[in-house]
């Protein structure tokens, strides 16, 4: 068998090995979660994103995709002692903790754009302003979580091990976004264009990665991104309805398009200019700095 073809079946091997790290961790987990659930009066049909069992489901996801990621990044190693050791995505050293600024800088700037110019354009309104701050600290933390586990799982797994498969870098980058937006097939809402948008958000989550390997950026975007969206701006998120957002919107049905409807801004044409603008940003930067480390 030749090395390529060692490596793509080492693939599949690593992927049953992640998810069963992935669910044997979270079912543990939810278990003790539902024990204390119980003890403490805690609704475990609560589904909704400010209750303390989500808190407790979307950490036993986070904690079981980051051990998932260690395992299979310590198995690798032994298995493919000559290929070059890029961890599990997560260090901090060298300057990654930037990485998570200017994810967290980035998806500000997304926003600021975005919700100006659907509302310059008409797609929303704002009607009440209330700040809840438990509630939005609480949101800030349970997206951390989200981020986390699905950064770590669709880019830090996914995405990098297709690329240590030997696939190319930027076909990858597509297949391991196309599985990210069918993630959230089942989100109330979703259409054509949140699968378009969500594909594209994979893309600009991804595209530092590929020439990084490590999630920081992509965590800080995805972490705040969600959380500008919801908790302060006051959209669904990915089709989720969060109470107590920090703005009141309302969003004109006849401007769907602008203000991407009952799925959020991810349902919004808008989103789609921001994130082609976002993609071709991150991918110019890095090739020109590539580009230059190579001249040098």
């Amino acid at each position: 068998m030749t090395n390529k073809w060692k490596r793509i079946v080492w693939l599949v091997v690593e992927a049953m090995l992640f998810v069963f790290v992935l669910v044997a961790v979270c079912g543990i987990l939810l278990l003790l979660a539902g024990v204390f659930s119980t003890m403490l009066g805690i609704d475990m049909n609560d589904k909704d994103m400010n209750s303390p069992f989500a808190m407790l489901s979307e950490g036993g996801m986070a904690i079981g995709c980051v051990l998932g990621l260690w395992v299979v990044d310590y198995v690798h190693r032994h298995v493919f002692p000559q290929a070059k050791d890029y961890g599990m995505g997560l260090a901090l050293k060298g300057g990654h903790m930037g990485q998570l600024l200017a994810g967290i800088g980035a998806a500000a700037g997304l926003y600021a754009a975005g919700f100006l110019v659907v509302w310059l354009l008409g797609g929303i309104g704002i009607t009440d302003v209330g700040v809840q701050p438990g509630a939005l600290v609480q949101t800030l933390a349970f997206f951390l979580l989200v981020a986390v586990f699905e950064e770590g799982m669709c880019r830090g797994f996914l995405l990098g091990r297709m690329m240590d498969a030997g696939i190319n870098k930027f076909a990858a980058l597509v297949l391991s976004s196309a599985v990210f937006s069918c993630l959230h097939l089942a989100n109330p809402g979703f259409a054509l264009l949140p699968f378009i948008n969500l594909l594209l958000a994979g893309v600009l989550l991804g595209a530092a990665y590929i020439y990084t390997r490590n999630l920081w950026f992509a965590i800080g975007l995805h972490w705040f991104w969600n959380w500008l969206q919801g908790p302060i701006l006051g959209f669904e998120v990915s089709g989720n309805v969060l109470e107590g957002s920090l703005l009141t919107l309302e969003e004109p049905v006849e401007a769907v398009l602008l203000n991407g409807g009952t799925f959020g801004f991810e349902g919004s044409l808008v989103c789609t200019v921001l994130m082609v603008a976002g993609i071709g940003f991150i991918i110019r930067h890095y090739e020109k700095k590539r580009t230059l480390a190579v001249n040098d």
